[in-house]
């Protein structure tokens, strides 16, 4: 097995938002272009694909390979949920050292805004059917299985609404800086307190947007990434580790499984949580980024609430989370762990625009998937 470091030499979106008329297997193809593009490369030279779409399809990377008009010799479609992304890129690091493949596309796409629309999370798909048939019925959803962690943790450590609710305000003054963002307009704590209760304690401002929306990242090893047009942005550590299904398995509603993983991501690369300059970490509800933070070891057990309090994790402030404005303002396509990424990889190679973050050097991707479930850390960092 090769020793090379393993860089990402491609990162990039499709349109994303509303994209009615699209496809997902469309938005794939767009994110794809767009990302082998900027590396100065071409689909001609992809032989390892990693891919998810979030239709209910079998086989999807046989799909979207078919699509994208590509010939695999290596490919993948782990799906865990919005970790899923973070995962394959461990995944398609372990593939390019053991010569595998030589060069590896990740992709996602997802239509579900334009084709869902307003019956989004009214109709179980048939894995989680399996698991929520005795919950569901009575009202655990999604979204409760989140309040549920929520309200425990309020219960143990006294966290606030309030406190929630600046996780809110500081993701939206960054997507303020993102063009692209779905909804840029000014939050307070007021505001999101004050939104409709969709399950206590979260409020629908603690809530992920639903949008369309693909993106793709372009891999390859070290002597490879030398020649690509962008600076490559190196893998330096990764870890996965999932420790139920459904909420009610989780052996701990305070704790999460990125209490394995951030430690074990870091470990690899060779940094501590106070090397790190921004996060960019799994926003589906506000308690899923308070979580994170804790659990990854940015702060203590319990004092997540204090630690996000002031504007703290808004651009500018001490600890950058999701400078793009996050799953909770900027877009969320059902699974958004390859956004995690995108945005990572353009902070660390100086392209954030007006949302940069100052002299970012390391970074945090956390996916998230399923019910607190499945969690993955990828530790990426700029060349020096």
């Amino acid at each position: 097995m090769s020793e090379q470091r393993i860089a990402i030499v491609g990162a990039a979106e499709s349109d994303y938002g509303k994209c009615p008329g699209r496809s997902e297997f469309d938005l794939h193809n767009q994110a794809a272009e767009r990302a082998l593009s900027e590396a100065g490369l071409g689909k001609d030279d992809v032989d390892g694909l990693f891919s998810l779409t979030n239709g209910y399809f079998r086989c999807p990377s046989l799909l979207v390979a078919e699509y994208l008009g590509i010939h695999p010799t290596y490919e993948d479609c782990t799906s865990v949920g919005g970790s899923s992304f973070e995962l394959l890129v461990e995944h398609a690091m372990a593939a390019l050292q053991a010569g595998r493949c030589k060069v590896a596309l990740i992709t996602y796409g997802s239509d579900q805004l334009s084709v869902l629309g307003r019956t989004l999370g009214t109709k179980s798909d048939p894995i989680s059917h399996i698991a929520q048939q005795y919950e569901e019925p009575y009202g655990l959803n999604i979204v409760s299985a989140y309040a549920l962690a929520a309200r425990r943790h309020m219960h143990e450590y006294g966290t606030t609404s309030e406190q929630l609710a600046e996780i809110a305000v500081s993701t939206r003054k960054n997507a303020s800086l993102n063009p692209l963002a779905m909804y840029r307009d000014p939050l307070t704590v007021e505001d999101v307190v004050n939104s409709r209760m969709i399950a206590s304690p979260l409020h629908k401002f603690d809530c992920c947007v639903i949008s369309d929306g693909g993106g793709a990242l372009v891999l390859t090893t070290e002597d490879r990434a030398r020649d690509c047009a962008k600076d490559p942005v190196w893998v330096l550590g990764s870890s996965q580790c999932s420790d139920h299904l459904h909420i009610a398995d989780m052996p701990d509603l305070t704790e999460s499984a990125a209490a394995v993983t951030g430690p074990r991501a870091m470990a690899e690369a060779g940094v501590k949580p106070e090397d790190i300059d921004l996060l960019c970490t799994y926003d589906s509800f506000t308690i899923t980024v308070l979580r994170a933070i804790e659990d990854l070891g940015f702060c203590e057990k319990g004092e997540g609430g204090a630690f996000v309090e002031g504007g703290r994790t808004a651009v500018g402030g001490d600890f950058p989370v999701n400078p793009d404005g996050g799953g909770l303002s900027s877009n969320h396509p059902g699974m958004r762990g390859i956004f995690l990424l995108i945005e990572s990889v353009r902070q660390l190679r100086g392209e954030g625009g007006d949302r940069q973050v100052a002299d970012a050097e390391l970074a945090v991707a956390h996916g998230v998937g399923g019910w607190l479930s499945s969690h993955g850390t990828v530790v990426l960092g700029k060349d020096k």
